[in-house]
Formats: structure tokens, sequence, C-alpha cells
């Protein structure tokens, strides 16, 4: 594997990186670190979408829903990242997590197999959580087909990420600071903390650089701390 080219770090190994979801909240900001770093980002886009991936990287053509239009574009990618899913998650969108992020996740799992791939980053979400349960219902079953597929995962599961459109959850900031202070509440403020939108590319970026050697789950405290 080659060093990371320059710009980047010289001791980090430099991947080669096929994203999904690559023009949305996360892969506009991920895909520019990530080649900022050296590595090599092919992303996938649907037919006349390309114009809003990020500049650098290559453009694959394709459906994120269906394997066979991309499945073949895959390799020589030896990471693969999974951003696909329905913006700004409620309650109300039930069926979309299924018509999106479920069949999204079938789609890249069976791609990523097919292609070989080493090291598969997945965005699942916090669990077990009083709310959301049909969103958290398909993000568990994405991380129960990677592990059938056999490949090798680091799965991230934040609760909110805060950033541009996504502020309204600081209003909660301070019930969640008092929380973390109450025994009998801090390891369910902890897990179903607020991560800011840097914060989750920080973590997004150290997962794609540091593969595991078997499936690891970073929550809520890995992703602010960026590192495990």
């Amino acid at each position: 594997m080659d060093r990371a080219a320059p710009g980047g770090l010289t001791d980090v190994v430099a991947r080669h990186v096929f994203v999904t979801g690559g023009t949305g909240y996360l892969g506009r900001r991920l895909i520019p670190r990530l080649l900022a770093r050296g590595h090599r980002v092919r992303a996938l886009a649907r037919p006349g979408s390309e114009d809003r991936l990020p500049s650098g990287c290559d453009v694959v053509k394709g459906n994120a829903l269906e394997a066979s239009t991309f499945a073949s574009s895959v390799a020589p990618a030896d990471t693969f990242v999974q951003l696909v899913g329905t913006p700004h998650p409620s309650p109300a969108k039930a069926k979309e997590f299924v018509a999106v992020d479920l069949a999204s996740i079938h789609a890249s799992t069976a791609a990523a197999a097919s292609a070989g791939i080493g090291h598969f980053v997945y965005v699942s979400v916090a669990h077990p959580a009083p709310v959301m349960k049909a969103y958290i219902a398909v993000r568990a079953e994405g991380e129960a087909l990677l592990a059938a597929a056999g490949l090798r995962a680091t799965i991230l599961r934040p609760w909110y990420v805060l950033g541009p459109g996504h502020r309204w959850a600081y209003a909660l900031a301070p019930l969640y600071w008092m929380a973390e202070r109450v025994p009998s509440t801090r390891e369910t403020a902890r897990r179903l903390g607020l991560v800011r939108l840097g914060q989750m590319v920080a973590a997004l970026v150290h997962a794609v650089e540091h593969p595991p050697d078997a499936t690891r789950i970073a929550g809520v405290p890995e992703i602010r701390r960026g590192q495990w």
C-alpha cells in the first residue's frame, strides 16, 4: 500500500475509498478531507447529480439502491464508506428508511462483498433508545447484513449530528450536561449524546485510516474523541 500523497500525512497509508452518499450532509465534508490527506476517492452519484460531488474524486454513475448499477466499479477500492440515508430522519419517515436506507445497505453490502472489500465503514445509529424505533431497526439490520456477508467493518453509532441545517438540538445541550453528571442517567446520556459535524467527519477519517483486525463499534464517546 502506498503512503499518503503530498499534502497528506506521511505516516498514513493511502487508501482507495469507494463512497456512497457523497453528495449528502456527511459526504460533502468527508471526501475533501480524504483527498487532502492523500487518499484516492471514487464516489457514486446518480446520473445528472455528478456536479454535486466534491471536486477531485473519481465519479461512478449509478443507483445506490441497485448493486448491479455500480458493483463492477467498486474495485480496486480497499475501503467502502456507506453514507446513504434519509435526510432529517424522523418517526414519520419509517417507509423511507426501508425504501432508501435499508435498500442501499443491501446493495452496498452485495457490491462490497463481490469486490472483495477489506474494510467497510458504516454509519449506523446509537441504540437502544426510547424513540426512532423504525430507524434503529433498519440500521441494526444493516449491521447484521455486514456480519452475515463476512465483511470486516467499522460501525459508527452517532445519535444526532449537529451542523448546518441540524442545529435545533443545541437547545438540549444543558439537559445533556446535567444528565451526564447524574449516575442513573450518565450512560444513556453519553450513548445518545450529541456530536458536532466536525467530530463526525474526523471519526470517519480515522475509521478509514485505521482498519480494524475485526469488526469494531464506535459510539458517541469515541466519535467525540475522533479516535479509538
